[in-house]
């Protein structure tokens, strides 16, 4: 087993990877240069070297690309010749570094997080180097390297990086004041990190931070006041210290001491923060999930994302500062286009009502609502937009319902930040909150705010406050509210309907560990299903877009919106498709004609597409609607056809607009007869669309499926399994999407049809990582995994390892299954050492249950195993061989583990007959382990290590003697032979006898030697 891991190490020296994992586009190029580089240099004195690399370069820009990412790499992966390699690229390089500088922002973007450490450290010696030498644009570099510093994070690394960037700014200060962006940059992310360091151990590397940042604001001022109102934020935060607080008190006092130019608190406080400063402490990989919350992720499917972000990014104390960032990062930068607004997309003010219900200190609460209500203070509705001031009125809002608490404080907290914020500018910042309230008004966020602001569910005092604050809001009458901004719905009214479940954070809210245990096995009550019968469609407006399209298409198009009749539909449909491939269609016409087929077919998505009797009529009847009319000529298309991509186009652009069209093309594939045998065009499909990648898109369509329809979910497995192994199989998503929805029923048939070789759903390669991903998941869904998993005929042992990662409170789902499916097992060396391995704890069960069945079951068995490992844990060169096995991944059992497992099972065998005990292989091995134990060990297992002595007494007996106790302690004499055979079962153990007097006559030593060589042989697995 050891060669394996000893192929697989070499596979890359830059990016770190898993066994599972594709190997890195990125990193294959750069290793390719490297090889060109070594091929052009081996054997060559360094000036030949130079001169080698200097004439291949000039024979072409491809040339010259493939030496310099060469010379990249090399930096990155051979620290010793880090120093020669930039050298002969400083010499080589025929563009201003510029290949480099792409690739090195490209790597700190999409990799820096997967780096091994040796490239990550190279890293940032490349970047110190480039502006040691002032190469143009290393300032960019140098930002996306402050990028990755993560706020609210004092790991190790993250402060390595901190450090080590802040040594760059402080090393090479004259070339850092010459570039103004970067100061301000610099002094963006600084001063907000520096809240992070507060820490006894980390005091000097404040130090720094905070002398940088004083000298930078100090002679570079009006380069940091383009950083806007945000800068007072953080200077707010960080105010109590000395050399700051001297700052603080110049810039309310003496602001022209600062610069001549600098008039004072209030320029920079009506000055709104640039996008690119709120964007600059979230991390990339921070940002494309927040990015993705608030694009895909559907509201009321929330609460996975956001456990995910939660356990990465908000876990620990530190981390809860990062939630202003965060929060800013939505209010200011997150502003989602008309369409996403009036979609089921998961909306902001859901995302920051999760953010501070989670909340679990009081300053990080108060700081959170700050950055929330943060450009209300100084709103100009001339200059600031109603995006950013949206989010906060509708938390408030939405929350009045299932959360009034939240609300309370809310607009208690905007009631009290009038006067205290900075009292000279009382006046400004009451302007300020009265503009965001009157623009909310008029942009129809909220029609009016007496229900929010005089609602009974608001204490008395607040009421009180909010009239005696704000009496132009509170005196009007108020019909219901629409919820609107810039002119289109913010949420179906099915979605309004959802209040109570909007944050779905009913296990972070302080919630206590017993809480957390109790909802564990229960139905997630968080999922969202719309409510279609509620739904009134009023008739399609597909104006705007038909003046888009040429007349004989506009025709045929208002013709089809006219007629109600399927069957006319269809013929008008195929005339289009007809149409569509014959003219010359440009994407502007490809658009317009999307937008009016999705508004035009939306009820055709409404409703089960999977009839109630499934029969080969019923299915091709469901297939007969207009769409499918597109996915019919598709199918009957050659993929080399000119209008096989014409058509891919037009779906995808009606994917754009209508996301179920994905499964209800995979629906069509499975169910029409004209596509039988044609599931894997789906592949097609998908890289057409804008994801343009199969396993993304597999997986978003049958979540939408799951959303919406269980049954045809059950329909669509097996096809999905069978035609798209490597997408299904490699990981549990698409597992999680099914075991979480299906009931009893659906499971028994999926049972079925992997019974009948219908369904694979697990593989040996990778099922082992798939159930322990699903240690995480619901009670039932982790039930029907294991159910599903033992319909498979996958041998028991590959998945045995799961045991170390078992513990008995936490994963009880796993225990319970495993210990059903191992009673019915022969027990393995491998089994038992893996049951050994468990720890001891007077609550878990789990080991001597098994072990005592086994004992009654396969006693001579269980008991050679066991045995072989008290041998092997006891012996000397048991060091040494735990080295040689290490690579195997299982458990190290140690000898007090499996003496203390031996003696539970000793004790639950006392009070029944049973002569597990009495075999000659474990009284062996127990006395041969008492042998060489020490003193405390022996008093803690005396009652085991009697029976060792026991077993020696009887040895030193006389041979008659000795055969009849062994006659007397026989296992087969103790079970009781029946009558008939007791002759046979008496010559039996003479013969059985007389051979053991053979053997006891001859030395002890090689017998103990051959039994102990061949306990370590079997370590070889």
């Amino acid at each position: 087993m050891e060669p394996s891991p000893a192929k697989a190490k070499p596979q890359g020296r830059l990016l770190l990877s898993t066994p599972l994992d594709a190997k890195d586009e990125l990193e294959e190029r750069l290793e390719r240069c490297v090889g060109i580089v070594q091929s052009l240099t081996n054997g060559l004195s360094e000036r030949e070297a130079n001169d080698a690399l200097t004439a291949n370069v000039c024979k072409g820009q491809q040339q010259h690309e493939e030496v310099c990412l060469g010379l990249f790499t090399l930096i990155l992966t051979e620290p010793t010749q880090a120093q020669r390699s930039y050298r002969d690229l400083t010499l080589v390089n025929r563009d201003g570094m510029n290949i480099v500088l792409v690739k090195m922002n490209q790597i700190l973007m999409e990799k820096f997080l997967k780096l091994q450490d040796q490239p990550r450290t190279q890293m940032v010696w490349l970047v110190r180097e480039l502006v040691k030498t002032g190469v143009m644009g290393a300032d960019g570099v140098l930002m996306t390297l402050l990028k990755q510093i993560a706020g609210g994070d004092v790991s190790s690394k993250n402060l390595w990086l901190a450090e080590s960037a802040l040594d760059i700014l402080l090393d090479q200060k004259e070339w850092v004041l010459k570039s103004g962006m970067l100061i301000s940059m610099a002094v963006y992310t600084y001063l907000r990190l520096i809240v992070d360091h507060g820490a006894p151990n980390l005091l000097s590397l404040r130090q720094k931070e905070v002398d940088f940042c004083i000298c930078m604001l100090r002679e570079k001022f009006m380069e940091c006041v383009v950083i806007g109102r945000d800068l007072v934020r953080l200077l707010q935060n960080v105010a109590r210290i000395p050399e700051m607080e001297l700052l603080w008190r110049d810039l309310l006092h003496s602001p022209q001491s600062l610069s001549p130019g600098f008039t004072g608190i209030l320029q920079l406080l009506t000055a709104r923060t640039s996008r690119k400063f709120l964007a600059c402490r979230l991390t990339p990989d921070m940002e494309t999930k927040l990015l993705f919350m608030t694009s895909r992720v559907r509201f009321g499917q929330q609460k996975r994302y956001q456990d995910w972000f939660q356990r990465q990014y908000l876990s620990t104390a530190e981390s809860q500062s990062l939630r202003c960032d965060l929060i800013r990062y939505i209010c200011g930068v997150v502003h989602p286009s008309n369409e996403v607004l009036s979609s089921d997309i998961l909306p902001r003010w859901a995302i920051i009502g999760w953010l501070l219900t989670t909340c679990t200190s009081n300053v990080a609460a108060s700081n959170a609502k700050l950055a929330l209500f943060y450009d209300w203070l100084f709103f100009n509705p001339e200059k600031d937009s109603i995006m950013n001031i949206e989010p906060a009125i509708l938390v408030m809002h939405h929350s009045m319902k299932p959360h009034p608490a939240i609300t309370a404080t809310l607009l208690d907290f905007m009631c009290r930040i009038i006067p205290h914020f900075f009292p000279p500018l009382e006046t400004q910042v009451r302007q300020g909150v009265l503009n965001s309230l009157t623009f909310i008004m008029e942009k129809r966020v909220l029609a009016h705010l007496a229900p929010l602001f005089d609602n009974p569910k608001l204490d008395r005092e607040l009421r009180a406050m909010l009239r005696d604050r704000f009496p132009e809001f509170c005196s009007a009458p108020s019909p219901p509210t629409e919820v609107k901004c810039e002119d289109s719905s913010l949420l179906d009214s099915h979605l309004l309907d959802k209040d109570e479940t909007c944050y779905d954070n009913t296990e972070a809210a302080f919630s206590d560990d017993e809480e957390e245990l109790s909802t564990k096995g229960k139905k997630r009550e968080f999922r969202f299903h719309p409510i279609r019968e509620a739904v009134v469609e009023e008739p399609a407006d597909i104006t705007p877009w038909l003046d888009q399209l040429e007349d004989s298409m506009k025709d045929k198009v208002q013709q089809l919106q006219k007629t109600s009749d399927t069957e006319t539909q269809c013929e008008v449909m195929q005339e289009i498709v007809d149409q569509v491939l014959e003219d010359d269609f440009d994407q502007e016409q490809m658009l317009a004609l999307a937008c009016c087929l999705s508004e035009l077919f939306k009820e055709h998505f409404r409703g089960d597409v999977l009839p109630d009797e499934i029969t080969e009529e019923s299915l091709e009847e469901s297939v007969g609607k207009p769409v499918c009319l597109i996915f019919r000529n598709l199918v009957l298309m050659q993929e080399d056809n000119s209008g096989f991509s014409v058509l891919l186009d037009l779906l995808a652009e009606l994917y754009q607009k209508q996301p179920k069209i994905g499964y209800h093309l995979l629906y069509y594939l499975k169910a029409s007869k004209a596509a039988n045998g044609k599931m894997l065009l789906y592949e097609s499909f998908a890289q057409a669309t804008a994801l343009g990648d199969l396993h993304t898109c597999l997986m978003m369509d049958m979540k939408a499926c799951q959303e919406d329809d269980v049954r045809l979910l059950c329909f669509l497995t097996p096809s999905i399994y069978t035609e798209f192994p490597d997408e299904t199989l490699r990981s549990g998503e698409l597992l999680n999407m099914i075991v979480a929805v299906i009931d009893s029923t659906q499971l028994q048939e999926l049972m079925c049809h992997v019974m009948m070789g219908n369904l694979v759903m697990f593989r040996k390669d990778s099922v082992l990582n798939i159930l322990i991903q699903s240690l995480e998941w619901e009670t039932f869904e982790q039930y029907s995994t294991w159910q599903l998993f033992l319909a498979h005929s996958i041998p028991l042992e590959t998945i045995i390892p799961i045991l170390q990662h078992l513990k008995y409170k936490e994963h009880p789902e796993a225990l319970s299954c495993l210990l059903l499916q191992l009673r019915r097992e022969k027990p393995s060396e491998e089994m038992v050492k893996m049951v050994l391995s468990r720890p001891c704890h007077p609550e878990d069960h789990f080991t001597t249950s098994l072990l005592r069945h086994w004992a009654t079951r396969h006693d001579e068995t269980l008991a050679e195993h066991i045995k072989a490992q008290l041998i092997k844990n006891n012996s000397q060169p048991r060091k040494r061989q735990s080295l040689r096995s290490s690579s195997s991944k299982l458990a190290q059992l140690t000898l007090e583990q499996i003496l203390e497992h031996l003696d539970n099972l000793r004790l639950s065998l006392c009070n029944v007959k049973n002569s597990f005990f009495s075999q000659t292989p474990i009284l062996q091995a127990l006395q041969h382990v008492q042998a060489s134990c020490d003193e405390a060990h022996k008093m803690r297992f005396s009652d085991l290590f009697s029976l060792a002595e026991e077993f020696e007494d009887a040895q030193s007996k006389p041979p008659k003697s000795r055969r009849k106790a062994a006659a007397a302690s026989s296992p087969r004499q103790r079970k009781g032979a029946a009558p008939p055979t007791a002759t046979a079962t008496t010559e039996e153990e003479s013969a059985s006898s007389s051979a053991s007097e053979e053997e006891d006559s001859k030395p002890k030593a090689p017998k103990r030697k051959r039994k102990g060589s061949s306990a370590v042989g079997s370590d070889s697995d």
